[in-house]
């Protein structure tokens, strides 16, 4: 089974199809007319399309449990073509299109077990998924691919040569996934003089983003917040509550991370966490999507 523990959550919707070629007229008017032998076709296969659908990764082995929140199902007539169109929503970190196409075909197979004492020549085609919205594809937008970034790792102890920087190459590796240039990788102590002089030079320089790893905690030593948030422009509250909110998802201590997101002129400044997991997990949480920011930050610039 796939890991999804690092995807984020989003409203998922899937739209799959399924038709049921009958072989003569009468079966479509005996449907019509509710004269079925066995029972109303459309009822009863909507009920085991239901049904089917809640099923679907007892039968898939690779199917994640998922909660099914919105299932639909519509049916056209056209002819001798019964064409059953297939719903299903859910706000989770992996798609239903899979779920979709199961309940499709369960639907199918139901109308197909109703409808043969009167028809022998029932066909079922075109099994197929009609449309998806809601995974990270939906939301990568069209994002710059000129951005630079600079990243600061605020370390007394790795500044000192004591510890190896793991935190900021794991900000690096998320930033060239990307698309995002680095153009500066520095490592300086826990100095509130230094974290600001830093912010302010590079945005000077014209980065696009200064990311900085570390001095977000709750020690004597942790001063990154302290440093940035005077000389910011504007905070951004919903980065740094999507931060907490996902690392909280994954990890108790999460809520004690002092994280910060905000701008400097046109300069996104962002300060995670100095822990490698807790570096990478802010990363995941705000990446791809904080780069739209920019959308409005460099305005006529957008490619």
């Amino acid at each position: 089974m796939v890991d999804i523990t690092n995807k984020n959550t989003t409203l998922r919707t899937a739209i799959a199809q399924a038709v049921v070629k009958v072989s003569k007229p009468e079966t479509i008017t005996a449907i019509k007319n509710d004269t079925v032998p066995k029972g109303n076709v459309f009822a009863m296969s909507k009920a085991a399309g239901l049904l089917g659908v809640k099923r679907t990764p007892d039968l898939l082995p690779d199917c994640h449990p998922l909660p099914i929140e919105f299932t639909g199902v519509e049916y056209k007539i056209d002819g001798l073509e019964i064409t059953i169109l297939f719903t299903v929503k859910t706000i989770y970190k992996t798609g239903v299109e899979v779920e979709a196409m199961h309940g499709a075909s369960v639907v199918a197979l139901n109308m197909y077990d109703m409808l043969k004492p009167i028809d022998k020549g029932i066909e079922i085609h075109a099994i197929k998924l009609l449309k998806k919205k809601g995974g990270k594809s939906d939301f990568r937008d069209k994002f710059r691919k000129d951005l630079t970034a600079a990243v600061v790792v605020c370390s007394d102890t790795i500044s000192a040569g004591q510890k190896e920087d793991k935190a900021g190459k794991a900000i690096i590796e998320k930033l060239k996934s990307c698309d995002v240039s680095i153009k500066e990788y520095v490592i300086i102590p826990d100095e509130k003089d230094l974290i600001q002089n830093k912010a302010k030079a590079f945005h000077e320089q014209g980065f696009d983003m200064v990311i900085y790893t570390g001095g977000t905690g709750l020690s004597g030593r942790d001063v990154t917040p302290e440093a940035l948030i005077p000389i910011l422009d504007r905070r951004i509250p919903g980065i740094e509550e999507a931060i907490r909110s996902y690392g909280q998802g994954r990890m108790p201590f999460a809520m004690l991370s002092r994280s910060v997101a905000g701008t400097i002129g046109d300069t996104l400044v962002l300060a995670l966490p100095g822990s490698t997991n807790g570096a990478k997990e802010s990363m995941d949480a705000i990446f791809p999507a904080v780069l739209h920011s920019f959308r409005i930050l460099k305005g006529a610039r957008h490619d």
